[in-house]
């Protein structure tokens, strides 16, 4: 009972990098290396003697597939997917297979695309446009997942995720350009979207996603902002979306050297006010965001959701509860690290997806690479120089930082508010999942009254 409680308490939230880690811990590696019908059976018996949540679907017997199948359920609210577009495809990805995830969502993304084909051949706009932009959220799924990161299909993927959103952009006449912010000596991809009800001057909503999904996923945010008539600029930062996969472009610890580029870039767009720039960060954008909120003092309103003092010490505790043995071996031997977790990643297929996801994604070279980069992810030395008002956001129910949140609010010496999600109001997941209506009427209230 208490191991069944222990991965009942993990399996929450949805896309970040502890996530992963987070789920892995809660499950028997012998089980998480081929699922079967078998541990199926065992899982369902489990359920029967003790109701699920409601989060936990049991729909695919992987824990971090299950948990990114709720993500892109909820993509529903924000009219990125359909229910049956999305249970249809789960129910074709083999848990057994390191490929069928990006496979299925790939086949769904390029059926859904091909109805927007057929309907703007016909000139039916709206219909193409709606088919656009789910299937460029299909195609961003397939990329959560996928078990090659340097394959050739995820830029391909990749690249058609864009142009289906840029399509979809036009064809429902969405208030958005796409735009290239400069950064050292190349530029970053994004999207600014215009409010049409603000009014001289506006605020402006400067939005970054974590580890793991696009800020396009969150168009709930955005839909949010612009109908208060807040602008809102998006951005594929370094380790993210395309700026990783066509510009291999790692995530960096000093995130102020990519946020001041966007914010120089966000004051000399017509209609902003200089005054009143917002910065929020989800996922382990929580974490990076404060980073960059210590050095750029033009950052009038902070958002980290959830709020993270030391990334690099929350992913250390992770480890060190998963593989103590393992771990003791990074510091003295590196090299025996890395051979012992080789071994554990050809035995175990989630294993072997996280470190070599997580490595290309922070520019590493082997496992023991990956930790020692992980471990410059903090903002302890800087949080005392945190000046502008900080909304730390958070939920009874964070599985891949839990703490941090509040050890971060502990830490601030700015203006600050602490938010807190909990199971009655249906929030308490990690950045609110499955409850966007909720994580915008009591985030967008704080937003209105101090921006």
């Amino acid at each position: 009972m208490d191991s069944l409680l222990n991965r009942r308490s993990l399996l929450r939230g949805s896309l970040g990098l502890a996530g992963g880690l987070a789920l892995l811990r809660a499950t028997p590696a012998e089980a998480l290396a081929r699922p079967t019908a078998a541990s199926a059976a065992s899982a369902a018996t489990a359920s029967r003697a003790e109701p699920r949540p409601w989060w936990e679907l049991g729909l695919l017997a992987d824990p971090v597939m299950e948990n990114q199948l709720l993500h892109f359920l909820a993509a529903t609210y924000s009219a990125q997917a359909d229910i049956g577009e999305v249970l249809d495809t789960a129910h074709r990805i083999d848990v057994g297979d390191d490929w069928s995830w990006p496979t299925e969502w790939v086949s769904t993304a390029d059926r859904i695309r091909a109805m927007g084909d057929a309907s703007l051949a016909r000139r039916h706009r709206h219909s193409a446009g709606h088919a656009y932009l789910r299937a460029a959220n299909y195609y961003r799924a397939a990329l959560i997942h996928h078990p090659e990161p340097g394959h050739p299909s995820v830029l391909e993927t990749g690249r058609k995720a864009v142009d289906a959103y840029d399509k979809a952009l036009a064809l429902l006449r969405i208030p958005a350009v796409a735009v290239r912010i400069p950064y050292e000596h190349t530029t970053l991809p994004g999207y600014f979207f215009r409010s049409p009800h603000a009014r001289g001057k506006a605020p402006v909503l400067i939005f970054q996603q974590g580890r793991d999904a696009w800020p396009e996923e969150s168009k709930y945010v955005i839909d949010a902002a612009l109908e208060r008539g807040y602008h809102c600029l998006i951005v594929h930062a370094p380790g993210q979306g395309m700026a990783i996969r066509e510009q291999h472009l790692p995530f960096r610890p000093d995130w102020e050297k990519v946020i001041t580029p966007v914010i120089d870039f966000a004051v000399r767009i017509a209609g902003v006010d200089p005054r009143r720039i917002a910065l929020l960060g989800w996922s382990m954008g929580g974490a990076l965001v404060p980073r960059a909120a210590a050095f750029e003092r033009r950052i009038k309103l902070l958002i980290p959701n959830p709020g993270v003092l030391s990334w690099g010490q929350s992913m250390f505790d992770q480890f060190n509860a998963m593989f103590p043995e393992v771990m003791a071996l990074l510091d003295t031997n590196p090299q025996a690290f890395d051979a012992a977790m080789a071994q554990l990643m050809d035995a175990v297929f989630l294993y072997r997806w996280y470190m070599r996801d997580s490595m290309s994604k922070h520019g590493a070279r082997s496992p023991s690479d990956l930790m020692f980069k992980l471990r410059e992810f903090t903002n302890v030395p800087v949080v005392d120089r945190i000046r502008c008002r900080t909304l730390v956001m958070d939920g009874t129910a964070e599985a891949y930082s839990g703490g941090q949140a509040k050890q971060l609010y502990d830490a601030l010496s700015c203006p600050k508010d602490y938010l807190l999600f909990t199971a009655e109001d249906t929030g308490l997941l990690h950045c609110q999942e499955a409850a966007q209506a909720v994580a915008n009427h009591r985030m967008f209230d704080w937003f209105d009254e101090y921006i």
